[in-house]
């Protein structure tokens, strides 16, 4: 059985963190229902790139192991079956802006009061304070809490990361806050609300960048590659190309500068421990780099390697993909024809499941509604 066999979720969210956090139950085994406006989730026309069928590759990302049915929430007659869904759900995921569901009768009072049991989840992009009137699209995010500030190179402009990595990070804090919940609940006898915003989600992941402000009162620069507290942690140049180099110990270290034959630096009083390291970070460098660049980055990752130092090439996306199946981690579910990331959660008794492909819009609304429309089988 799975871990979160007899789980209904009510998804009502869209885009990325609350799809996310509802495709991570769904792949533990939950009955996830994806409600989605007459147009459907915005994502389904966030095009290029497309799949074999034209569909959203963006889309895909998040809406594995769910239905679909479309509910146009201005009607009465589909409002009213959204509230039923929400009556035999178990949890209830959304991201609308603040106030929205309340419009709908769907927010959390008034939810909460004909269901006690429900657990109910609401992302948000700045909380539901006065102040919070923007959409929390995640560059927004990005930029506003100081994630930008510290990336990029350090003479160059800031930069975002390379995917929305705040929404995703919210919808696994989602994920985290809703099991939790379900969990308490046995004690509780009700359900809670879970409430995650983005602004909070960044800043908490800005992680050892904000605990180095909180405790100096100084804003951490962006370093590029570079590490603030840790020599050699970053990309150097070899004769073909970057190798990633995670020197994170004394003895790493001394790893290092032997296998590039450079056994001296060890005892180098410039570099004999992190700290000293860390401030003479340049000079180091530039000895790395002086016996990195006499072979190819090929050669040094395989050394390096062989010597128990973690090092690297700088893959693209299909080189991690074919490293982690090189490493039998089978990285790609493939369901329907539809190729999607395989679940990073291993689960010895329960494994994630692979049931259904992301469904098109309102796949499966006949039968749903269907469902709603009868008797309730679980009071």
């Amino acid at each position: 059985m799975s871990a979160l066999s007899g789980v209904i979720v009510a998804d009502f969210s869209r885009v990325l963190a609350g799809p996310l956090a509802a495709m991570t139950l769904a792949d533990l085994g939950a009955n996830v229902i994806k409600v989605e406006p007459p147009g459907g989730d915005e994502t389904r026309s966030w095009l290029p790139p497309v799949d074999a069928e034209g569909r959203s590759t963006y889309f895909q990302a998040a809406n594995r192991n769910k239905r679909s049915v479309s509910f146009d929430l201005k009607d009465e007659a589909d409002r009213a079956l959204a509230f039923e869904l929400a009556m035999r759900a178990d949890v209830l995921i959304e991201n609308f802006r603040p106030k929205t569901m309340e419009r709908f009768g769907l927010d959390w009072e008034s939810v909460h009061a004909a269901h006690p049991s429900l657990v109910y989840c609401s992302i948000t992009g700045f909380g539901e304070g006065p102040g919070a009137v923007l959409p929390g699209y995640d560059p927004l995010i990005q930029a506003l809490s100081g994630m930008m500030s510290i990336t990029g190179p350090p003479d160059g402009e800031a930069s975002k990361v390379g995917v929305a990595l705040v929404d995703v990070i919210a919808g696994l804090n989602a994920a985290t806050g809703i099991l939790a919940a379900l969990h308490d609940r046995k004690t509780l006898r009700e359900g809670q609300r879970v409430e995650i915003n983005l602004l909070s989600t960044a800043i908490a992941a800005l992680a050892n960048q904000s605990s180095a402000f909180l405790n100096t009162g100084v804003s951490p620069s962006r370093l590029g590659n570079v590490h603030p507290s840790i020599e050699p942690f970053s990309t150097f140049q070899t004769a073909t190309g970057p190798i990633m180099i995670c020197a994170g110990n004394d003895r790493q270290f001394h790893d290092l500068v032997v296998t590039i034959g450079a056994p001296g630096l060890a005892e180098d009083e410039r570099f004999t421990g992190n700290l000293e390291r860390v401030e003479n970070r340049e000079a180091l460098r530039d000895e790395l780099e002086r016996r990195l660049k006499l072979d190819s980055v090929e050669y040094w990752s395989e050394a390096l390697g062989d010597a128990g130092v973690p090092a690297g090439p700088v893959n693209d996306i299909g080189g991690g993909f074919a490293l982690a199946e090189s490493l039998g981690l089978e990285p790609v579910t493939e369901i329907a024809q539809t190729r999607t990331t395989s679940s990073p959660i291993a689960l010895s008794a329960s494994p994630a499941e692979k049931r259904l492909p992301p469904p098109d819009l309102d796949q499966q609304g006949d039968e749903i509604r269907e469902w709603l429309r009868g008797p309730r089988d679980r009071d």
